[in-house]
């Protein structure tokens, strides 16, 4: 390994922002790589790589490229200019993509033929087959095709972002003059399909069967070649609030703009003619360095369905999650006794371990249906298409209670679907709000105003994950339901400053962004460095998401040169170089990946011997810290505290399979001990924990 002094030059303080987003998208694929890993949720790796590159395409690399289209050649804070970077990233991209072409053409696609999941190609159908799948192709596929041919009174067409494509080269059949079509392949159609209906698992992708037929759409040509292309465009929106008189509306207008962002990467067949591509990059002002070339299949998103295939020996083993031990036993129609268990006792819920159902849906419809409820306040960032979350919202406003909904119709790639949850929720009564101007609403807040006898008592809910059934199931994140009243009074001055105007409400138990997060969590660091001075317990351990901040990078490389010990566990993004000699030897960084989307935020501090815990929806970026609604609360109960800890040490823990980061930014997974023997899977453990409580 390199070795490092203490860093002065920005590469050796920072890991740049894209790279090291990179490196977490590499350990997502050597889950696809590593054998071990049962096959189907190898498909379903393949795919999440595959979906998570586009989506870093559409927005950083497209961001990047705007950068030098403007001319900027400032470094970044990592010491890179945007056109060193770009090259950078370019170089990486491509062998990654290599990397995962490679495993799905040597490892997985033998894999799946020698355990009766066989992709076929036109070639090896039988004649039955040829029929069955032709009569589909006339029947289903064939009625929404548009061949698009590209001639003087035909302009080159317009491709959309993400489609699959085919690029047709064809001859006339009296001139022999070379034409060029485009057929797009229908994305609302299932990506593969049976070839008998003898239910075996014998499938063909659309577009080879697009292809065989492609003499149906161009009757009197032949057709010479063709080859597959997809194209990715810019997908970052610029929507500008201060100067919107209606947000939702503007917004609207901007997804629409989106549709026809700028190109900014183009994925092509490796045998593609050098003519054709020549053509292709032309029309689409597509530069060399943005071509990614590889045996098709192209998009291997499309392995989803593959992975969705009902052959459980080949997933991981089935589970079931557990109902909080403080709401067993409460009857599913009485609301009342709900509410009372809360009243009686904090409860602290780790999804998806424990249902999310049964406890925050829950805590939700009661709330609708209880005729002792008044008010709702409710944020939503992400959730889903048929949100029960929302449902219960609308039925709470119809039977006249009052309800406030903060909705971000913001959150990147969910724009459309919370925009239109926005106007159903309108409809029905909701006073619906946006957040403050110009600032994100990401903390995940719920509040329930009950009347209680004489008294008006707050019940909430507030966690790390999104108010999101369908992903609760496979992200792991944690929440608590509370009747504490200085966490009430809390909580209702912060939904007060989201929907209405309270800038300076003061906290007791939570640390809210951009006002007190920042502030409050680097006090606590500096704290640490003074009790370590002066002999006490000193220590900090943060599980998040991503950390990139460099203000709180330099304030944990103060803490590490103190004698601080940092343990960080990050699942994504991690600009922090940790163990370098005289920078940051004290600091140990670890990545858990998984069946599971880890996507909880955990601080804990030692806290001079009074271990003090925070969690919430914040990770240590600038757009949370400064750019974004968010909130954290202190966890006070002796028994959460202990859960927490728990989890945090599996984490850490050296029989437990994860990632270390070298100190020159490199990060090795070790699945074995010195002995040879397998590691733990942390989050087969916590399935283990739960259950056995249960």
């Amino acid at each position: 390994m390199h070795s490092f002094s203490i860093a002065e030059s920005p590469r050796d303080r920072l890991i740049d922002r894209e790279l090291s987003w990179l490196a977490f998208n590499e350990r997502v694929l050597e889950l696809a790589e590593d054998e071990s890993t049962p096959l189907l949720e190898r498909c379903r790796f393949l795919g999440i790589f595959s979906s998570n590159l586009d989506d870093f395409v559409m927005i950083r690399v497209a961001s990047l490229k705007r950068k030098m289209e403007s001319g900027v050649t400032k470094s970044n804070t990592a010491g890179f200019t945007p056109l060193q970077l770009m090259q950078t990233l370019s170089t990486r991209i491509q062998d990654l993509v290599q990397r995962q072409s490679d495993c799905f053409h040597t490892s997985v696609l033998p894999a799946l033929r020698a355990n009766g999941i066989d992709l076929i190609t036109w070639e090896k159908l039988s004649d039955e087959e040829k029929v069955y799948v032709t009569g589909i192709f006339t029947n289903k596929i064939f009625p929404v095709l548009t061949p698009l041919a590209v001639d003087p009174s035909h302009p080159f067409p317009y491709i959309s972002g993400l489609s699959l494509n085919i690029a047709v080269v064809l001859k006339g059949a009296t001139d022999g003059e070379e034409l060029f079509a485009r057929v797009k392949v229908p994305s609302n159609l299932p990506r593969f399909i049976q070839t008998s209906n003898a239910g075996t698992n014998r499938l063909i992708s659309i577009e080879q069967v697009i292809i065989a037929n492609l003499h149906e759409l161009f009757h009197g040509m032949e057709v010479k070649n063709h080859f597959m292309f997809r194209l990715t465009r810019n997908a970052d929106l610029e929507l500008e609030e201060e100067e919107s008189d209606d947000i939702l509306a503007s917004m609207e207008q901007e997804l629409l703009r989106r549709k026809f962002g700028p190109p900014v990467r183009l994925e092509v067949d490796r045998d593609m003619e050098p003519e054709l591509l020549t053509t292709l990059m032309g029309e689409l002002d597509i530069d060399v360095q943005d071509i990614s070339r590889y045996k098709s299949p192209l998009d291997l998103t499309g392995l989803n369905q593959i992975a969705d295939l009902d052959l459980p020996a080949l997933k991981f083993p089935s589970w079931s999650n557990q109902v909080a031990p403080a709401l067993i036993g409460v009857d599913a129609e009485d609301d009342a006794g709900f509410f009372d268990v809360i009243s009686r006792g904090e409860i602290l819920l780790h999804h998806p371990y424990e249902s999310f159902t049964s406890s925050v849906v829950r805590f939700l419809e009661s709330a609708a249906r209880d005729p002792q409820v008044l008010a709702i306040k409710q944020t939503l960032y992400r959730t889903s298409g048929d949100s029960p979350i929302v449902s219960a919202l609308i039925e709470a406003a119809e039977s006249g209670k009052q309800v406030l909904a903060v909705v971000e119709i913001r959150a990147r790639f969910d724009e459309q679907a919370n925009v239109r949850w926005a106007r159903k929720l309108e409809d029905a009564g909701v006073h619906v709000v946006y957040g403050v101007v110009g600032l994100k609403t990401h903390a995940k807040l719920s509040m329930v105003v009950r009347q209680e006898g004489g008294i008006i008592r707050r019940y909430v809910h507030m966690g790390t994950g999104n108010y999101h059934p369908k992903t609760a199931r496979l992200y792991e994140d944690f929440g608590i339901l509370s009747a504490d009243a200085l966490l009430g009074d809390d909580v209702n001055k912060l939904f007060n400053s989201l929907s209405g105007f309270a800038p300076q409400a003061h906290y007791a138990r939570i640390l809210v962004a951009p006002r007190t997060l920042r502030s409050g969590l680097l006090e606590k660091i500096e704290r640490e460095i003074e009790n370590q001075k002066a002999g006490k317990p000193a220590f900090i351990r943060m599980k998040l998401n991503s950390l990139l901040d460099e203000e709180f990078i330099e304030s944990l490389y103060k803490a590490s040169q103190h004698g601080v010990k940092v343990d960080l566990i990050v699942r994504g993004i991690c600009a922090i170089r940790a163990g370098v000699p005289g920078l940051s030897e004290n600091i140990r960084a670890v990545s858990v990946l998984g069946r599971f989307l880890e996507h909880s935020r955990i601080f804990h501090f030692a806290n001079g011997g009074e271990d003090e815990h925070w969690i919430g929806s914040a990770d240590l970026m600038h757009r949370n810290l400064d750019r974004r609604v968010e909130s954290l609360v202190k966890i006070i109960q002796p028994d959460h505290k202990r859960r927490l800890n728990r989890a945090i040490d599996g984490y850490l823990a050296e029989t437990t399979s994860s990632w270390h980061m070298h100190q020159d930014g490199h990060w090795q997974r070790e699945t074995r001990n010195a002995s040879g023997e397998r590691l733990d899977d942390f989050q087969m453990k916590a399935i283990e924990w739960y259950r056995d409580r249960g």
